[in-house]
C-alpha cells in the first residue's frame, strides 16, 4: 500500500519524456454536456466488454472521472481506471484490447508506468496502473468527495466550464482546471488526515 506522501503527492510532467505514442492529440473544441444518467450504464457495458477481453489479466476496474459523479457536467467521455499487474507488460492487454477498437495513445514510464488507451465510438480514456498506484487511489477518493461534497461538485463545474475559451487541445483545458482539482485534492487529504 502506498504512503501517505505518495498519495498526496501532484504529478508534474517529466519535461524529458514524450508520452505519445502516436503524436499528441490535435486542437478540438471541448464541450461540457449536463449529467447524462446514460454515462453509468456505459460504463457497465464498457468495464464488461474488457474483463470479457482480459480475463484473468485485469485485476479491478473502476469508473472515474467527472462521467462517474451523478449530477456533475462533463466532457461525453468516460474514463476508466483498469488495473493489471505490470503495464510495462503491453502485451499482456494491449492486443485484446485493440481487437475491441482501443488505440495506445499515451505511455509515462515516469508516472507509476501510466498508459492510456482511447476508443473513439463511444470516446472513453482507458487507464492503465498497477497494482495499489497512488495516482488511482487518487481518482477514486476525487470521484467519492466529488459524489459526497455538493459544494465541491459545483466549484469543479464551475471551473471546468471557465476552462473551455481559450481553445487547444484537451491538456489545454486540463491544464486551466488544475488550481481547482488541487484544492479540491488538499480539502479531501485533509479531511482524510493525509496532510
Amino acid at each position: 500500500m502506498p504512503t501517505f506522501e505518495e498519495i498526496t503527492r501532484h504529478h508534474d510532467e517529466n519535461p524529458d519524456e514524450d508520452p505519445w505514442v502516436v503524436g499528441p492529440p490535435a486542437p478540438e473544441t471541448v464541450e461540457v454536456v449536463p449529467y447524462d444518467p446514460d454515462w453509468p450504464r456505459r460504463y457497465l457495458a464498457l468495464s464488461a466488454e474488457v474483463r470479457g477481453a482480459l480475463g484473468d489479466v485485469v485485476l479491478g476496474v473502476e469508473h472515474v472521472g467527472s462521467t462517474s459523479v451523478e449530477g456533475l457536467a462533463a466532457k461525453d467521455v468516460v474514463d476508466i481506471d483498469i488495473e493489471v499487474a505490470d503495464p510495462r507488460d503491453e502485451d499482456a492487454y494491449v492486443p485484446a484490447l485493440e481487437r475491441l477498437g482501443y488505440v495506445l495513445v499515451i505511455r509515462e514510464p515516469s508516472f507509476h508506468e501510466h498508459r492510456c488507451l482511447r476508443l473513439a465510438e463511444p470516446r472513453v480514456n482507458l487507464h492503465v496502473f498497477g497494482p495499489d498506484c497512488p495516482e488511482a487511489i487518487r481518482h477514486r477518493m476525487f470521484r467519492d468527495w466529488l459524489r459526497e461534497h455538493p459544494e465541491d461538485r459545483a466549484l469543479y463545474e464551475g471551473a471546468k466550464r471557465a476552462a473551455i475559451p481559450g481553445g487547444g487541445n484537451v491538456m489545454d483545458y486540463n491544464a486551466r482546471k488544475q488550481e481547482v482539482i488541487r484544492e479540491i485534492y488538499d480539502r479531501l487529504f485533509r479531511a482524510a488526515g493525509m496532510l
